[in-house]
């Protein structure tokens, strides 16, 4: 079964179960997820976003929401934060496991065996190849400085 269809039959049970936080948040990602297919369409082609298109988009909204956790801890608005939170987990249900630190360790000198990277100036062939592979399941923000340390 496809992301995209995982959505929709998730959708369907929150709505026969009344699970109003939950739907909210079904919607917002199928809203996302079509914003991203009109902008595409835009670009002269008619395909839908697949799979690790969504699951992108899915971790670019957790992110986003952990941003916001943290204005509204820091503004005292711990209802909104909790709020947020909610969102996250729905979210995260549909996101692949993430990877442990050894894990990504393995995988970002895997990767750079992989392309055969000497330098720094190899560091956009390995991320590509991690994105590629790893979608959804590292948070390549973090990961960028350490392939960095690792091809200096």
């Amino acid at each position: 079964m496809s992301l995209r269809e995982r959505l929709q039959t998730a959708l369907k049970e929150a709505m026969k179960a009344k699970e109003a936080d939950r739907l909210s948040t079904l919607r917002l990602i199928n809203a996302a997820i079509k914003d991203r297919e009109i902008a595409s369409r835009s670009e002269a082609s008619e395909m839908e976003v697949g799979d690790p298109e969504i699951l992108a988009i899915m971790g670019k909204m957790v992110k986003q929401r952990q941003e916001s956790v943290r204005a509204y801890e820091e503004g005292g608005r711990l209802e909104l934060a909790e709020k947020e939170m909610n969102e996250i987990r729905v979210i995260e249900e549909f996101l692949p496991r993430q990877l442990g630190p050894e894990e990504v360790e393995a995988a970002v000198k895997a990767a750079i065996a992989e392309v055969g990277a000497s330098g720094i100036r190899d560091m956009g062939r390995v991320m590509a190849v991690l994105k590629g592979k790893y979608t959804g399941q590292m948070d390549f923000g973090a990961v960028g400085p350490k392939v960095k340390d690792l091809l200096a």
